[in-house]
């Protein structure tokens, strides 16, 4: 057996099989699949063509469990439409499903991973842009937890930490990306507070609420997106941002700060100002610092720079953008929007249409290229 030859088709084979449209975790399962045939046949009955006899034995093997887990959804919608045979009371076990694939034996970030796929329902795809790292890599990490935790028995629940940050991906796919599973995540965040009394389970609470309060707002009819400056206030949720800041005034006072919690307080910064005019920058830089010494995240040095280029006008914000690495994703369109408050709209225009390029959903595209044409022709009259 060349398992020299079987490692260097993988790759090839994995490509044809997701350009015949399998997703990439299951293309991955069925080319495993087919490996561990071709070890078991090539020794007595070795193919002419390797590759060849590789894609169509992984192509069966995608098309035989894509039809099983069709199979598997139609019982299971056949159980749902039945009625009870008898009195019972309703138990929702998902946020349970949550600790138990954040296992101990798994690390925090493969643990998420593969919440998020397994319960959360997220594709790979949608995981990786959240971590900010490839699709291969992300498919490579939530096959490695499956091996891990495969031979293990889910009955030791992981920590509250791990489960925080699923419910928070979560709500972020849901709340900005391709899934509606804000509400979903809101919920179960609200079970986990009424069963565990922690401030930082808490302050996730808050910064859901004061999110999905703004949702409204967030799309004109068209579907674009309305940037924060821009959005009518009067359609933010008035009831669900007072909820958020009682439940978040509440968990600061405990005096255990913690990443949610502050940002949280920037949220609440932003749904208390009037008009965002009156939006107190100053203090959101202070919580930015906050949080910045909570998390290494490129992304909160990001907001933060904005934050400054708010606070203490664009050029200060510019030079905090300058320590940052320019690949980071939406590094362009940061740079873009502090460099037209600052009067450079060539530069600024340029910008906005590189970020556009690089952006990974429609929306934010298109937001980013009318930004860019809107500045092309303010330069043109």
């Amino acid at each position: 057996m060349d398992e020299a030859l079987l490692r260097s088709l993988t790759p090839s084979v994995l490509a044809v099989l997701v350009r015949r449209g399998a997703d990439f975790a299951a293309a991955e399962d069925a080319v495993q699949e087919a490996l561990v045939e071709a070890v078991r046949h090539w020794p007595s009955d070795p193919p002419r063509d390797a590759k060849g006899w590789l894609v169509t034995v992984a192509w069966r093997k995608f098309i035989d469990a894509t039809r099983a887990d069709a199979a598997r959804r139609r019982r299971e919608d056949r159980v749902e439409e039945e009625p009870p045979p008898g009195p019972a009371s309703s138990v929702d076990d998902t946020l349970q499903l949550y600790f138990l694939c954040a296992h101990p034996s798994l690390t925090p970030s493969s643990a998420v991973a593969l919440t998020l796929r397994a319960v959360g329902g997220l594709t790979t795809r949608q995981i990786a842009e959240a971590y900010l790292v490839p699709e291969a890599t992300m498919a490579q990490r939530i096959s490695r937890a499956k091996r891990t935790v495969s031979g293990v028995r889910l009955d030791r629940p992981g920590d509250v930490a791990t489960v925080l940050r699923v419910l928070y991906l979560v709500f972020n796919e849901g709340y900005s990306g391709d899934v509606d599973l804000a509400a979903e995540a809101i919920r179960l965040t609200r079970q986990l507070a009424a069963a565990i009394d922690h401030p930082e389970v808490a302050g996730l609470l808050a910064l859901m609420l004061l999110h999905h309060a703004r949702r409204a707002a967030r799309t004109a009819p068209d579907g674009s997106l309305v940037p924060l400056a821009e959005q009518d206030r009067s359609r933010w949720d008035t009831q669900a941002i007072a909820e958020g800041i009682g439940i978040l005034q509440k968990a600061l006072a405990r005096d255990r700060l913690g990443e949610f919690q502050a940002q949280a307080a920037i949220a609440a910064l932003h749904a208390d100002a009037p008009t965002a005019g009156e939006t107190d920058w100053a203090q959101i830089v202070e919580w930015y610092d906050e949080l910045a010494g909570l998390v290494d995240s490129p992304v909160v040095l990001l907001n933060r720079a904005v934050a400054i280029g708010e606070a203490h006008g664009p050029r200060a914000g510019l030079a905090a953008l300058a320590e940052l690495d320019d690949s980071l994703p939406r590094h362009c369109a940061v740079a873009a929007y502090l460099h037209e408050r600052d009067g450079d709209l060539a530069k600024a225009a340029a910008l906005y249409t590189e970020a556009a390029h690089k952006a990974t959903n429609l929306p934010e595209r298109d937001h980013l290229t009318r930004q860019a044409a809107r500045l092309n022709a303010k330069r043109r009259a």
